[in-house]
C-alpha cells in the first residue's frame, strides 16, 4: 500500500514519517508555509530523545497525486476541511480506501456517503505542530495507540494490513470491529479540548468546566442509545502505553484545538466535537448549556483569531448556571 496523508500536521506528519522511516511508501499533503518548508527541507520529527529530518513527497492537493491502485487515503485534517476533501478525492479515486485518523464522529458519515470503503480510526497521540516543517510527538513507549476498524463496524484485509504497518512503524495498532465504540469514548475526552483552548491548560477551574462539558456528553449519548466505550476499557487501553515526556526540555503546551488557536488558523473543530453533543442534546432534549457555551466561546476566539487561554473557566461555568 501506499499512503497519501492528507493534513500532514500534528498527527498526519508522525503517522506518515513513522510509516516511511519503516519502508512504507508515503506521500504527504499540506498547504502553506508547511508545505514549503516540507519542500525546502523536509519533515522534522521530534520525539523524546530523538530528532529526524524525513524527506518525502509533499503535494498540495488531492489533484497533485497520481492516483493508482493499493492507495490508501489516510485523512488528517479537522473535521471543518473534510467535506471539500473527500469531494475532490471522489472526483479523482473514487475506488480508494479512505481512513479517518480524525477526532470525533462526523468524518466517517461523510466518507461513507462518497465512498464503499472506509476505516475508522481512533487516534491517541499527543502530538504538536506549530512551526512549518516540524511535528513533534510527546509519548513513550509507543508514540500512539491506532486502533481501526471498517465503518461502522467490521474489519477486513485492509483493515489488518494498515494495521501491521503501523505495528511496523512502532505504533500500537490493533483492528477492533468495533471501533466506533472507542471513537465515542475519544468524543467525551475530546469535549475539554475547547476549555482548555478558551481558558488554557493552567487554568484551576479547567477540570470542572471540563467535567461539567463531558458530563452532558455521557447523557446524550446514553439518551441517544449510543454504545460507548467505558472509562476503564479506555484507561486499560492507554495507560500503560502512552506516557508524555518533554522533548528539548518542553512539554507539549496544548491540545489539537489550543494549537489552532495558537497559529491562528482562523478555524476550530469544535463544531464537530461539543457540537455533536448539542445536536444529540437537541434530538434528544437533554440539556448542553456548557457545550453550547463552550462552542461559541472558540469559534468566536477562531474568527478573530484570539491567542489561546483569554477566557477564563469558573465565568464561563457561571455563565451556564
Amino acid at each position: 500500500m501506499r499512503y497519501v496523508v492528507i493534513g500532514a500536521g500534528a498527527i498526519g506528519g508522525t503517522i506518515g514519517g513513522r510509516l516511511a522511516e519503516a519502508g512504507r511508501d508515503v506521500v504527504l499533503v499540506a498547504r502553506g508555509a508547511h508545505l514549503a518548508a516540507l519542500r525546502e527541507s523536509g519533515l522534522t520529527l521530534d520525539e523524546p530523545g530523538r530528532s529526524r529530518t524525513l524527506r518525502l513527497p509533499a503535494a498540495a492537493g488531492v489533484d497533485e497525486i497520481e492516483w493508482q491502485d493499493g492507495d490508501v487515503a489516510l485523512l488528517c485534517t479537522k473535521t471543518q476541511d473534510t467535506v471539500p476533501l473527500l469531494d475532490a478525492l471522489r472526483a479523482l479515486a473514487p475506488d480508494v480506501p479512505v481512513v479517518c485518523a480524525q477526532n470525533g464522529v462526523a468524518n466517517e458519515r461523510f466518507a461513507a456517503e462518497r465512498f464503499s470503503s472506509v476505516q475508522a480510526m481512533c487516534v491517541v497521540l499527543p502530538a504538536e505542530h506549530l512551526r512549518p516543517g516540524r511535528v513533534v510527538a510527546y509519548s513513550t513507549p509507543v508514540p500512539g495507540i491506532l486502533d481501526l476498524g471498517r465503518y461502522p463496524d467490521g474489519v477486513d484485509t485492509i483493515t489488518e494490513g494498515i494495521a501491521a504497518d503501523l505495528t511496523a512503524a512502532g505504533f500500537s495498532s490493533r483492528p477492533d470491529p468495533a471501533i466506533m465504540r472507542a471513537k465515542y469514548r475519544k468524543l467525551l475526552l475530546n469535549l475539554a479540548n475547547a476549555a482548555e483552548a478558551a481558558c488554557g491548560p493552567d487554568d484551576p477551574g479547567l477540570r470542572d468546566l471540563a467535567g461539567a462539558a463531558r458530563d452532558e456528553g455521557e447523557k446524550c449519548l446514553a439518551a441517544a442509545g449510543i454504545d460507548v466505550q467505558s472509562r476503564e476499557e479506555e484507561r486499560a487501553r492507554r495507560d500503560a502505553l502512552i506516557t508524555e515526556r518533554p522533548v528539548d526540555g518542553a512539554a507539549r503546551q496544548g491540545g489539537s484545538t489550543w494549537q489552532s488557536l495558537r497559529r491562528g488558523a482562523g478555524s476550530v473543530e469544535a463544531e464537530f466535537l461539543n457540537g455533536e453533543i448539542v445536536a444529540l442534546g437537541r434530538a434528544h432534549e437533554v440539556p448542553t448549556p456548557v457545550n453550547a457555551l463552550l462552542l461559541d466561546t472558540v469559534a468566536e476566539m477562531a474568527a478573530g483569531t484570539e491567542a489561546p487561554g483569554g477566557r477564563d473557566a469558573q465565568q464561563l461555568l457561571a455563565a451556564v448556571r
